[in-house]
């Protein structure tokens, strides 16, 4: 079975392309209050497309992570598009759609010696290349990271990553054909384009890791006595996610993002971690009810426990099996390899899992698919049982119908802030949806349901004992006086101030009781208030 590169490369395109339509919707999405005011509508500094970027942008955190690449393109993109949504998410679908080709090829890289010399029908191993590309493409898990602005990182460092990996894989296949040059390029640029990947999303310091498990399988460089040459040129590899690794945690402890181990002891960190692996592997298999927001549930439940000895006993059997079965092995190794960095180890906020921390680990899983897929289709047509081809092609294109479906239906409910987070309620109705709703209210004047959230977050809240729900009283008593209802916005302030006597509240209390008429009350508050007469601001304990 003779395959150019030319078929190769139309597989990855036509990948790319059928991607970029699926989401096509996003672009009518706007902007959510989830990081995106942060990253874009509230960051100033992306207004400046000059030294002053560049510097502050190589030099800072900025707003959590050492990532300026991405705050360049974010730059960029406000450089041709402003505050216009529609900009920044045509970048978020192209470069995704990039992605989706990279995956092709990299499958092409990977699978060709086996697939190409084994025979079978010459449309057999384009199809494969296809649906490795559309496996990753367009499932649903990947909607976070593409719908979603502030996850600009994710694609950005999925180009650099993923290209990364290719240059490597050619990097080997020249040098076991002995052109040396040509090998020597490949060599760098991989090593150039792991450098960029850590400047847009530092999660790829794991890459040199999953190049040395490719090293043992499918490569089989490891298997003829050269693991000592082998892991010598990995040497500025490590070097490099080294380095950005420190320059990662100087900055984490800068700004104070990462969990202390007082929260969280090291045995709840395995068991949340183990819980999140259990939990990714369901998404893939079931991508259903998909929230943009898990949060840790404590007391840690004993589900969490049972979901982590699973994950430990199947790692168990991968590892004892290695040799037997080198591609379940590898597989696994490379889709647990890459969530490290974000697993509960190394928490560095409320979420226990999260969509978009699947969008590299996904890679070689859709790629071990749509080979699997691929080999029982050869199997079933040198059997000769013709039927089986059409069940397992039909089979084939209702799943990736599905995904579509599914994944065009998730775009929709990323359209703003309002949808998204009626779509957690919905499902889970956690007291972080009902306060992010509420604040969407409270900025587009629906003041009466900003109030009717708040008081459901206040009850969430109260029944967890969160020492931070004066936020939500003064919040709402801030909804209650623009919607005119004084006297209560006056009780909840005076239930704010009772738990946190935070000088603003006074002002704003103040502000109610003068609506009241009552005069002197509310000059006392104004008094008491200062210089402390802006707008409510969250309070961190």
């Amino acid at each position: 079975m003779e395959i150019g590169r030319k078929t190769v490369i139309s597989s990855a395109v036509a990948a790319g392309l059928i991607t970029l339509l699926v989401y096509l919707r996003a672009l009518t999405c706007g902007f959510v209050n989830f990081d995106d005011p942060f990253y874009v509508v509230q960051n100033f500094d992306i207004r400046h497309l000059d030294g002053s970027l560049f510097a502050k942008a190589f030099t800072t955190p900025f707003v959590e992570l050492w990532m300026p690449l991405t705050w360049i393109s974010l730059a960029i993109d406000y450089h041709f598009w402003g505050l216009n949504p529609a900009g920044y998410h045509l970048t978020n679908i192209l470069l995704h759609a990039v992605n989706t080709g990279l995956v092709v090829l990299i499958t092409d890289r990977l699978c060709r010696e086996r697939f190409v010399a084994s025979g079978g029908p010459r449309y057999l191993y384009p199809g494969m290349l296809l649906l490795a590309g559309l496996l990753f493409g367009i499932h649903p898990l990947r909607v976070e990271s593409v719908a979603w602005v502030a996850e600009r990182k994710d694609v950005l460092n999925g180009v650099f990553s993923l290209g990364s990996i290719l240059c490597y894989l050619r990097y080997v296949q020249l040098r076991e054909a002995e052109s040396r040059d040509a090998a020597v390029c490949s060599y760098a640029l991989s090593l150039v384009f792991l450098l960029m990947s850590l400047m847009a999303k530092p999660v790829s310091v794991v890459i040199p890791a999953m190049l040395l498990v490719a090293d043992w399988y499918p490569l089989g460089r490891l298997r003829q006595g050269r693991f000592m040459a082998v892991l010598l040129e990995k040497i500025p590899f490590f070097a490099l996610s080294a380095a950005s690794s420190l320059l990662t945690v100087y900055f984490a402890r800068q700004i104070h993002i990462m969990v202390p181990q007082s929260d969280l002891s090291i045995v709840q960190r395995f068991v949340l971690s183990g819980n999140a692996v259990f939990e990714y592997c369901r998404m893939l298999l079931y991508p259903v009810g998909l929230l943009p927001l898990y949060l840790i549930q404590k007391p840690i439940p004993l589900a969490f426990a049972v979901a982590t000895a699973l994950v430990v006993i199947f790692t168990c059997i991968c590892l004892y099996f290695a040799r037997k079965a080198p591609c379940l092995t590898a597989t696994w190794l490379c889709f647990l390899i890459p969530l490290l960095p974000v697993l509960a180890f190394f928490q560095n906020g409320v979420q226990a899992f999260a969509a978009r921390y699947t969008y590299l680990p996904s890679v070689v899983l859709c790629v071990t698919s749509a080979a699997m897929i691929a080999e029982a289709y050869r199997s079933v047509v040198k059997a000769g049982r013709e039927y089986m081809r059409f069940v397992i092609t039909g089979f084939m294109l209702i799943l990736l119908l599905c995904y579509a479906g599914m994944t065009e239906h998730l775009i929709g409910s990323w359209k703003n802030t309002e949808t998204l987070w009626t779509r957690v309620i919905n499902i889970k109705p956690i007291g972080r949806a009902f306060y992010f709703r509420a604040e969407y209210y409270l900025e587009t004047g629906k003041y009466q349901a900003a109030a009717e959230d708040l008081l459901i977050s206040i009850r969430i809240a109260e029944r967890a004992g969160n020492p931070e729900a004066f936020n939500l009283y003064a919040l709402r008593g801030d909804a209650l006086r623009k919607a005119g209802r004084h006297e209560e916005s006056v009780r909840d302030f005076t239930a704010a101030i009772e738990r946190y006597p935070e000088l603003n509240y006074f002002y704003h209390r103040g502000l109610a009781l003068k609506a009241m008429g009552k005069g002197n009350e509310a000059e006392e508050d104004f008094r008491r208030a200062g210089t402390a007469t802006g707008p409510l601001e969250w309070v961190n304990l």
